[in-house]
């Protein structure tokens, strides 16, 4: 976990490292299972393991960025935005993120970035109309805690696993065809390196959404001992699921791409339970609400 003065978080620095060991650990089997199987195209596989693997990392920011439509803003065209997250940055000393806006009605925000040197908090044009100034304040604070804790990062790379293994299955589908015209007895390799690809594809989905969940509440948590205003957190969520819920679900397509990056998901299709990426929002309130009694405290 990165540097700064963010609460610390051993559950996340745990969960994160579980889930990179094990996804690490699956993805290595993927690849000898099907580099077993195809042994004809074991360089091939290989190469698209690795290569997938590395353009999540580098491209992280950028595919985030684009797929939420959002460009990076200087000081001079941005100033009450980079003004805060400058306090902000000051305040948990970090160094500072790159800025961008989205230009999307839909309010929300997300960071994103391979490292915290490449990282940029986001926020879209619509969630600077819905929020005050101190609500505002208290959703950036949650953003540049994900970058501190790097949970950004472990996300993007972990997630390549998942990609790689829905990848490989259709390079194995096509494989298994290939293979079933001239030899019948390769089918229950094929069949084997399917179901391999298919067990990745499912823990590493089931891994990250019990990762994500974890990293909101994290998230939450060093965001409001930061700004010491967790009501004012509560209240921007409050006021972000509600736009969210009375946007048309077309106008919510457009950031549905990074909808497990943002603060609150832009597409939650109903999904609950593991299928989830972010905790209910009932839950995350009442710890809101825990912390602002333990602050109101006397001392």
């Amino acid at each position: 976990m990165a540097t700064s003065r963010f609460v610390g978080d051993s559950g996340l620095t745990a969960r994160m490292t579980l889930t990179m060991f094990l996804l690490g650990g699956l993805f290595v089997g993927l690849v000898v299972a099907l580099m077993a199987t195809f042994r004809g195209y074991s360089v091939l596989i290989a190469v698209i393991a690795i290569g997938v693997a590395f353009y999540q990392w580098w491209t992280s920011d950028t595919v985030a960025m684009r797929a939420m439509r959002a460009r990076e803003v200087t000081p001079e065209q941005a100033p009450e935005l980079h003004g805060m997250i400058d306090r902000l940055c000051a305040l948990a000393d970090m160094p500072k993120p790159r800025v961008g806006i989205a230009d999307l009605s839909v309010p929300n925000a997300f960071a994103t970035g391979r490292s915290p040197d490449r990282s940029v908090v986001c926020v879209t044009t619509g969630i600077l109309q819905v929020l005050d100034a101190e609500e505002l304040e208290a959703v950036l604070a949650h953003e540049l805690s994900h970058v501190a804790h790097r949970d950004v990062l472990v996300m993007t790379v972990a997630s390549s696993a998942g990609i790689a293994a829905g990848l490989l299955m259709r390079f194995t589908q096509f494989g298994a065809m290939g293979r079933s015209r001239n030899n019948t007895g390769a089918l229950p390799a094929v069949l084997v390196a399917l179901v391999v690809s298919l067990v990745v594809y499912a823990v590493s989905f089931v891994l990250l959404r019990l990762l994500s969940r974890y990293r909101e509440l994290s998230a939450d948590r060093a965001g409001a001992y930061l700004t010491l205003k967790p009501a004012a957190l509560a209240s921007a969520l409050q006021k972000i699921s509600g736009e969210v819920a009375a946007t048309p679900r077309r106008d919510l397509r457009a950031a549905g791409a990074a909808s497990a990056l943002c603060i609150v998901p832009a597409l939650s299709g109903g999904l609950s339970g593991l299928a989830a990426t972010h905790p209910p929002l009932q839950q995350r309130l009442e710890q809101l609400a825990r912390i602002q009694a333990e602050l109101s405290r006397p001392s």
